[in-house]
């Protein structure tokens, strides 16, 4: 998966600032991806959850609105009403690169601009959001204090998120008059609400006012634990995969497409998260899994470790291997566990290591088999073992050749 910076107008003709995360295969759908209302496309959770659908083959467009972030024009001139037409430039920009988008994903106020345009938009059949507020007027409790006098002057300056914006009475007007209700009662695609019971920003009671609206098909998913932000990176992550699963059945997608297959013979291990170290493993066309490391060395725990991914190789090996031994001789093996552990080990307390400088791994194997064998037999298999390929491949002296692929 790859971001590829994009400028498009927005609803005022200002340049809008995006960015496409693009699948590295495949692209089964298109989703545009509306952030809340003090951040911008580059939050965590925006980038997160745009990397892990991009994963699973669902291109994101995700844009600062208006004013906001890297983009040009006037927040203070847009309102609610033009936060709904920032999202409608994005979709024709996208139809006309030929990705026309049927999934739209919202953020706080966000989520309730995708709600807002999707009915105006052709070709939608789901909308996801995210802690959104029912009436898009909350978001005017950011600068509640300067209300007063915004409506007596016609304009006010107020900060948001460390930047100041002049806000005009016109914008006040709009947000104020806009409204969900009627827009949900109408909405034709598939409808995902995902809330925390805990945000303080905007309350679940929101969620529940969104979802009683909205008519079928329609389901709600909580965010147990997360904060209004999603700040937490497996927060984002789950949302990322619920969003992902319920999508793939409105947007024909079944499953949802693992990372691009890479070409038979070829494991394929690409970046998941940069500012982590969670990996998506690829092995040839069909077969996904996550690689990490554990929270106290950076990661976020999602998946094996690299040293567990390779005491896997090892144990599954060594499983196979035996089965296909005791299966040709038809002994009574009913069934094989292999643990295996890996350690540094000096190498003077290693007896059988030919180097006796420095330090070398040692992995350690408990295999249990059960059935009626003989100890004649529990002996051979153990012996068989030592015959698994990937044991004999650790054993030996290996070599790793190593290039860059061309730009």
């Amino acid at each position: 998966m790859a971001d590829h910076k994009i400028t498009f107008k927005g609803h005022s003709g200002a340049d809008l600032s995006a960015r496409f995360d693009r699948p590295a295969g495949l692209q089964q759908a298109t989703a545009i991806f509306a952030h809340c209302f003090t951040c911008s496309k580059d939050i965590p959770a925006a980038r997160r959850i745009a990397g892990r659908l991009a994963a699973m083959g669902i291109g994101v467009l995700r844009f600062d609105f208006t004013g906001l972030g890297h983009s040009g024009g006037e927040f203070g001139n847009t309102g609610f009403s033009g936060q709904v037409g920032d999202i409608e430039a994005a979709a024709d920009y996208l139809k006309d690169q030929g990705m026309a988008p049927t999934l739209l994903i919202g953020h706080s106020l966000g989520g309730a601009a995708v709600l807002a345009a999707a009915g105006r938009i052709d070709g939608i059949r789901a909308v996801a959001t995210l802690g959104a507020p029912f009436d898009p007027a909350h978001a005017l409790g950011h600068f509640s204090a300067a209300l007063d006098q915004i409506r007596r002057d016609g304009k006010g300056e107020v900060s948001l998120a460390g930047r100041s914006f002049t806000i005009s009475r016109e914008f006040l007007d709009d947000v104020s008059k806009s409204s969900l209700g009627h827009t949900l009662r109408k909405l034709k695609a598939a409808l995902l609400v995902m809330h925390a019971p805990r945000d303080e920003v905007v309350s679940i009671d929101n969620a529940s006012a969104i979802f009683l609206a909205a008519r079928h098909p329609k389901s709600f998913v909580t965010l147990d634990t997360a904060d209004h932000l999603i700040s937490d990176p497996e927060a984002a992550e789950y949302a990322a995969g619920v969003i992902a699963a319920w999508a793939g059945r409105y947007l024909g997608i079944r499953p949802p497409a693992p990372p691009p297959g890479a070409p038979e013979g070829i494991v394929r291990t690409s970046e998941a998260d940069a500012a982590g170290f969670l990996q998506d493993i690829s092995a040839g066309p069909r077969h996904h899994l996550l690689a990490d490391e554990p929270v106290s060395y950076g990661g976020s725990d999602q998946g094996l470790s690299p040293y567990q991914l390779l005491a896997a190789g090892l144990g599954a090996c060594t499983s196979m291997t035996i089965r296909m031994y005791a299966r040709r001789k038809k002994w009574p093996l009913g069934h094989v566990a292999v643990d295996v552990s890996h350690d540094k080990v000096h190498a003077e307390d290693c007896e059988d290591c030919e180097g006796k400088g420095g330090k070398i791994d040692r992995f350690t194997r408990l295999i249990r088999l059960k059935g009626d064998l003989s100890d004649d037999q529990r002996s051979r298999l153990l012996e068989i073992a030592d015959k698994c390929p990937v044991h004999r491949t650790l054993e030996t002296a290996n070599r790793i050749d190593t290039s860059l692929a061309p730009d």
